[in-house]
């Protein structure tokens, strides 16, 4: 069993933890500082620190992990390895080099493509076939480090960013613990990561789940699901917002923005085909089937979507 120091943050790190703790001697978990959450903006620990506190094992919080204290913090717990996946910092090379077997990343595409910080959604929007796990050594790039194992798995067409995250977390973790052993044992050899092929999938801002009109059906409805449950997917109508939950493509063609009806479907015409709204959210109401929308708002069909509210003095 080896000592190892876990780094990790969101939920698609609990199922690596969890293996880690039943595998091998979990001396300290690494995560981000509590952070204000919910309509109250109370501060809530994350979804790691929770897993690390049920199974008693001490925790460090820092806000920046660069920093000299944050190191020194790092050096009371001597490691062979260091486990990280989806910490949400870069990681300088001095803290890398601390355990014995140098650090460890389970990263959630096959390197490298979709480097970064969001290769689930990225994969998605992008409509790729396939997606998978990688285990690599890590350095100080950005997901540069050579590869030990891959393993791929494909994307449904009815994946979202949340069924594919879920997929994704527990090869994650079944890939690591497979792994560990070469690593330990040094039967395994690191791969370095081909040039070719390099893409990167940056941080997604809210502001991206706007909704662009003039775009083709198919990477809106493509873009819906992998940002499906976060940032959604949202436009406006009748000066007020309006969340689209869940759509589909569907025959025909109309102008951009332009709701109109299909037969029972309610649709909006884009750049390229037509997306039918299957269920949607008027601000400040509750969700709604576009059928039962309609019947509440009338006026919706023939209406164009995408206009913002204006500010009036």
């Amino acid at each position: 069993m080896a000592r190892i120091i876990f780094m990790g943050t969101p939920d698609f790190a609990v199922p690596v933890l969890q293996r880690l703790i039943a595998a091998h001697t979990v001396i300290a978990v690494v995560t981000q500082p509590d952070r204000p959450a919910g309509r109250g903006r109370d501060l809530q620990m994350s979804p790691i620190k929770r897993t690390a506190l049920d199974a008693g094992i001490p925790v460090l919080q820092p806000e920046k992990i660069r920093r000299a204290e944050a190191i020194e913090s790092l050096r009371a717990y001597p490691a062979d390895l260091a486990i990280v996946a989806a910490f949400g910092q870069i990681l300088p090379q001095v803290v890398l080099d601390l355990p014995v077997y140098g650090s460890i990343n389970v990263h959630a595409s096959l390197l490298p493509r979709w480097r970064g910080a969001a290769p689930i959604q990225a994969c998605i929007r992008a409509g790729d076939s396939e997606t998978g796990v990688t285990i690599m050594m890590m350095d100080a790039g950005l997901d540069t480090g050579a590869m030990l194992r891959a393993r791929a798995i494909a994307i449904a067409a009815d994946d979202t960013g949340q069924s594919l995250h879920d997929k994704l977390s527990i090869l994650g973790a079944d890939l690591l613990i497979e792994t560990l052993p070469g690593v330990l044992d040094r039967s395994i050899t690191p791969t370095p990561q081909p040039d070719d092929g390099v893409t990167f999938a940056p941080r997604i801002e809210k502001e991206e789940g706007r909704i662009d009109w003039s775009a083709s059906a198919v990477a809106i409805e493509r873009t819906m699901r992998a940002f499906t449950p976060w940032p959604g997917t949202f436009t406006h109508w009748a000066g007020q917002g309006l969340k689209i939950l869940a759509g589909a493509l569907i025959e025909g063609n109309a102008a951009p923005g332009l709701v109109v009806l299909r037969g029972e479907r309610v649709a909006v015409g884009t750049g390229d085909g037509l997306f039918a709204l299957d269920r949607v959210q008027l601000e400040g109401r509750k969700p709604a089937d576009a059928e039962s929308f309609v019947r509440g708002y009338p006026s919706f069909v023939g209406a164009y979507l995408g206009l913002a509210p204006t500010s009036t003095t």
